[in-house]
């Protein structure tokens, strides 16, 4: 990297505070865009054991797409099953039912459990491996300013941070020293709700022991407050957490456990008849995590709804689990970590102050974790995000894309609280004794709510609103939160989508998996792990039935308007990028995969450079491989199989508009309401084999077979690229 100009040193484009796994999948993708970011953490290099485990489907998706989801899959706990135990008639616990922990074919990843520190890992190499941004620890901000005047202005730092950097002390948090053994133990209770914020009280430490350059001065385009339930960020904005804390309090135990508990090696969830409930988490290298009801906060606390910490310790998490488990025995030698927290379901009532500082994770939205949501949805906020951020900065888009953020993850964090309120009481409920009990819970209401909450848990149900990059009918304000995200275009001016012609493919949701063939190799992929996650946008041509003269004309017509020097692949590319660079064309068709040449179809699929020739890896066909069967993808999406459709896809994978396959006016339209105009857009040549051939124009080479198709429809006139 070079190295930064005087006049730019004391600047970056975005300043990520917090470096949990909200914040590193932000610096992750901006990692991926060139941004020039800093991420800090008030935290130390300690690494800390516990904290959140569990990753969804959706979240493995994400995790694909930038690269790392097979170290995950490798190391972690797959949760296959999930079993049921209640109290019979008589109050003696019983294995009541077995359910698929994760929702057959919805995916092709399921839950696992992984600690979080390999997680957080994994991500630190990732952005290493594409930039030269690391977290700082022991740093946090002091001060903020922001001159809200600059807000509109592309080019502007509006936004200046003081930052103080803490000793290695002062960056620790205070431990428990150790357990009943004498072995050393690790909290998570400085991270809890049971805890209240200490930024103040480190700033003032740190101040008393001030040294020379303890302090340093920061101006930044946008910050992104990724710093947990007691958000620095967020207070600084004067915005809040609206909702409320149960009476229910709940521990947590990581242990390698001793038990005659016949199904401790599987997810469980159990309701004693009068102790109390507990959920049981296999995890990686023998590990076992519990989260254990211990009573309500009139109980174990003291007045108001602030529970002494003090009287939460891992003997009292343990007689409590040891309560529920009875007549079963449970016991331990080694605890890897412990904490407590108190349920409680609040959302922010602001995502982003002026679109330039931006709020995610925990400090917008905070919940029981026994659903697995907390990580996940953190990442998936910074993940719909980071994008968003980079595209701007680097010009692609304009700034009103920004505002989409708040409209979607904003929905999505009322969804999950109001799912989450559900769940944590029938969960923490006391199970009826009979039908006659209202006040009890109805065990077979809570397996249907827990079967229902798979699809949601799953991440995979996450449904973005009606804006400028989803082009969906109705309101965009009641399918969002109920801003404005329409853009400069307006409602009745943007794109419109025909989601008739792909019933498999939703709009507003992720693009859904399917395997397809690479038509010059005959290797089978799933679709997603060609969307890579590299801020490109996507138009994945359906080509339908190529063998058909008329349907090939359709997409010769098309390849020659996005290959024009007026399209808007080249109008919304810079001359600095390939032609890629902005909008990747990839091309699926449904005619046999022996009977179609590489080169039929139109050079715009199959993008040439003079040091690295074709790029044969965007033209799939839907058809059966030798090894692994038949992904049926358009049956699965629900496409013709003759004529196609054309289905635009966001850089995180969501669609944005589906229509007819050489729709190209309609395309146009939507990204003419969401990507900024470049100045010296994209000139080069995409089709200039002669360069390297001696003036012989190898694309107009076809298959014989369906060459010969068409000298008997009398359709061969040049050749399939002609019109190019």
């Amino acid at each position: 990297m070079a190295p930064t100009p005087a006049s730019e040193k004391g600047k970056v484009d975005c300043l990520v505070v917090g470096s949990g796994p909200a914040g590193l999948m932000m610096a992750n993708w901006l990692s991926r865009l060139g941004v020039k970011t800093r991420i800090i953490d008030k935290r130390g290099t300690k690494i800390f054991n516990g904290q959140a485990d569990g990753l969804q489907s959706r979240t493995l998706e994400i995790m694909d797409s930038f690269g790392f989801a097979h170290r995950v899959w490798r190391e972690s706990n797959h949760m296959l099953e999930i079993n049921l135990w209640n109290p019979d008639p008589q109050g003696n616990l019983f294995r009541s039912d077995k359910i698929p922990d994760t929702i057959p074919n919805i995916s092709r990843f399921q839950q696992v459990v992984l600690h979080q520190g390999r997680i957080e890992r994994f991500f630190l190499d990732s952005i290493a491996e594409y930039s030269d941004i690391r977290v700082e620890r022991g740093v946090l901000p002091e001060t903020m300013d922001f001159d809200e005047s600059k807000a509109e202005d592309n080019d502007a730092y509006p936004i200046k941070v003081q930052l103080r950097h803490l000793s290695e002390e002062e960056a620790t948090p205070k431990q428990s020293a150790t357990s009943a053994n004498g072995a050393a133990m690790q909290d998570g209770l400085f991270r809890s709700n049971l805890s209240g914020d200490d930024s103040e009280d480190l700033l003032n430490m740190s101040r008393l022991n001030d040294k020379a350059g303890s302090t340093e001065t920061l101006e930044a385009k946008y910050v992104v407050g990724c710093d947990g339930a007691h958000s620095w960020v967020r207070s600084w904005c004067g915005f809040s957490l609206r909702g409320e804390q149960t009476d229910y309090v709940w521990g947590v135990l990581d242990i390698i456990p001793i038990t005659d508990f016949p199904d401790i090696r599987m997810r469980c969830a159990i309701h004693s008849a009068s102790s109390g409930s507990l959920m049981i988490i296999p995890r990686e290298n023998k590990l076992v995590r519990l989260y254990i009801q211990l009573t309500t906060t009139e109980k174990i606390g003291s007045e108001g709804t602030r529970i002494d910490r003090s009287k939460i310790n891992p003997d009292v998490i343990l007689g409590s689990a040891q309560r529920i488990l009875h007549p079963y025995k449970l016991t331990y030698r080694y605890c890897d970590w412990w904490t407590g927290y108190q349920i409680g379901q609040r959302v922010g009532d602001d995502f982003s102050l002026r679109e330039r500082i931006f709020l995610a994770g925990d400090a917008v939205h905070t919940h029981s974790p026994k659903a697995g949501q907390g990580m996940n949805v953190s990442m998936q906020d910074t993940y719909n995000l980071g994008w968003k951020i980079g595209a701007v900065i680097n010009g692609t888009c304009d700034r009103t894309i920004l505002k989409t953020y708040q409209s979607e993850r904003r929905r999505i964090a009322q969804n999950l609280i109001d799912f989450d309120h559900r769940f944590s009481r029938m969960f923490s409920g006391r199970p009826a004794k009979d039908v006659m009990d209202e006040e009890g819970i109805s065990m077979a209401e809570f397996k249907d709510a827990f079967e229902k909450g798979n699809m949601f848990a799953s991440g995979l149900a996450v449904d973005y609103g009606k804006s400028m990059i989803v082009a969906k009918e109705g309101s965009a304000e009641d399918q969002g939160d109920g801003t404005e995200v329409m853009g400069s275009s307006g409602a009745d001016q943007g794109a419109h989508s025909n989601q008739s012609l792909a019933t498999g493919i939703k709009l507003g949701m992720r693009m859904p998996s399917f395997k397809v063939l690479n038509q010059s190799d005959a290797r089978p992929w799933h679709l997603q792990e060609l969307l890579k996650s590299n801020g490109r946008w996507r138009v994945i041509v359906f080509a339908g039935n190529i063998l058909n003269p008329n349907q090939m004309r359709r997409i010769e017509h098309l390849g020659a308007q996005f290959n024009s020097l007026e399209s808007f692949i080249r109008r919304y590319t810079p001359d600095s990028q390939p032609i890629d660079g902005v909008i990747e064309v990839l091309a699926i068709h449904s005619s046999s995969r022996k009977s179609v040449d590489v080169f039929a179809l139109p050079a715009i699929f199959r993008p040439f450079s003079p040091t690295e020739g074709w790029d044969y890896a965007k033209i799939c066909v839907d058809d059966e491989s030798y090894h692994e069967g038949h992904g049926e993808a358009y049956k699965n999406y629900g496409i013709d199989h003759e004529k196609g459709c054309a289905v635009i896809v966001r850089p995180d994978q969501y669609v944005s508009w589906v229509g007819e396959v050489d729709d190209y006016a309609m395309m146009d339209r939507f990204f003419a309401g969401c990507l900024q105009k470049q100045k010296k857009p994209h000139i080069g040549s995409i089709d200039a084999p002669e360069r390297m051939f001696g003036g012989k124009d190898t694309s107009q080479k076809v298959d014989s077979t369906a060459a010969d198709i068409e000298v008997m429809e009398g359709t061969v006139d040049g050749g399939p690229n002609a019109a190019l």
